[in-house]
């Protein structure tokens, strides 16, 4: 007798996750993690094989640099492993407090609140800023992290076309002939993960003021990168004091782990009591707080880094440009190389970690499928004589796979 859908859902209700993945498979996007088994240099050993990595978000190789390494053991020993608790408990350590006002004044702002990542500072921040009653105005290809946290509000969502000046201003201008007291909250990535351009920011802010409408920017690929000293794309604009609210990460080129939002003392106070993932969630280990210390230290005193990753970015850049790949509108160390189809992506993938080169392919639902890529991030790490191979890597793999 003939088992029916029904008959094997009944026997398993997880049935169709395996559909599913029958699903991914059949469209060429079924993928497994890759693991990583050294440390994450520009060179690292990946499932076994050593190759030259264009996937990390470890921006000035600062995940092993020395300073933050012992700063991490150091704090280990001093503090234990763990911090024990949520911060409203037992779990605010001096730790905390002294990288939140390092990061104050790194930023130059008023305060800083940290969170477990980038994500929970999002979900944290933006249902704070944006009450019922409010209008969220958002770029079309902001993180999926803001997404998440404008679906946390009860606020009204206008999404702008990506980087469309002329959009945000008249979506603005009309709100606020309807309300003139209304809050509106626009939202910005500072840098945009997967095409790597970098937001018209002097514009939204004067679109925004114009409006009194309340600024946030996600700075999560722009810290460490852009700015003096790696302060970010408010700094890069000159923009300080202007920007209400800045969210930052330090798992990217800060090279450890977590996230942060900075902005005026009364909203560190009024996140402090009301941001879910701050309220319940164990704050950070000492070993991560010590060692991102360590890394504000060598950001102020070893401006080399970023100046060497721009370096590095714009000769792999060009070289792409050269080959005849589509780059996309890049304008930072992210770049994509964009294929067409997710397919297609994931397949150039394989055959360049064959060769050598990890440089992770990316399709929907995290980009549309028509510009499924392969998104590459160079390092202030890499030699020249590395991206060079990678080129050459590139260039022959793009011609059997008839991509240039």
């Amino acid at each position: 007798m003939r088992v029916t859908d029904t008959t094997a859902r009944a026997r398993n209700p997880l049935a169709f996750l395996e559909a599913e993945i029958e699903e991914l498979k059949a469209n060429g996007l079924y993928r497994r993690l890759r693991v990583v088994q050294s440390e994450q240099r520009s060179r690292c050993v990946i499932d076994g094989r050593e190759v030259i990595t264009l996937s990390s978000n470890n921006y000035l190789g600062l995940n092993t640099h020395p300073r933050l390494k012992a700063a991490a053991l150091e704090a280990v020993q001093r503090f234990g492993a763990g911090s024990g608790a949520v911060r409203t408990i037992a779990g605010t350590m001096s730790l905390h407090e002294e990288l939140e006002a390092r990061l104050a004044t790194f930023k130059h702002t008023e305060a800083v609140l940290t969170f477990q990542s980038g994500f929970t500072a999002n979900t944290g921040v933006i249902p704070i800023l944006a009450p019922e009653g409010a209008v969220i105005v958002s770029d079309a290809l902001n993180h999926a992290s803001i997404i998440d946290g404008i679906r946390l509000t009860r606020a009204e969502r206008k999404i702008f076309p990506h980087s469309d000046m002329e959009a945000l201003t008249t979506t603005l201008r009309e709100i606020r002939k309807t309300d003139a007291h209304r809050t509106i909250l626009v939202i910005t990535d500072g840098v945009f993960s997967m095409d790597g351009d970098i937001a018209r920011l002097p514009e939204i802010v004067d679109a925004a003021e114009a409006a009194d409408a309340i600024v946030m920017v996600d700075d999560a690929h722009a810290s460490g990168v852009l700015g003096r000293n790696g302060r970010g794309s408010v700094d890069h604009f000159d923009l300080n004091g202007r920007v209400q609210v800045q969210v930052g990460t330090l798992s990217k080129a800060i090279g450890v782990l977590g996230g942060y939002v900075a902005g005026p003392a009364s909203l560190r106070t009024v996140l402090e009591h009301r941001a879910r993932p701050f309220l319940f969630s164990t704050s950070h280990p000492p070993a991560v707080a010590a060692a991102c210390l360590a890394a504000i230290d060598v950001l102020e005193s070893e401006p080399e880094l970023i100046e060497r990753l721009w370096q590095n970015a714009r000769h792999f850049k060009t070289g792409l440009e050269r080959l005849g790949f589509n780059t996309g509108k890049s304008e930072t160390p992210i770049t994509p190389v964009i294929v067409g189809a997710g397919a297609v992506a994931h397949r150039f993938s394989d055959r360049l970690f064959e060769e050598g080169v990890f440089a992770m392919g990316i399709g929907f639902p995290t980009v549309p499928e028509e510009k499924s890529r392969v998104r590459t991030i160079v390092t202030a790490e890499h030699s020249r004589e590395e991206l060079d191979t990678c080129l050459g890597v590139f260039e022959r793999v793009g011609r059997q796979l008839a991509i240039i």
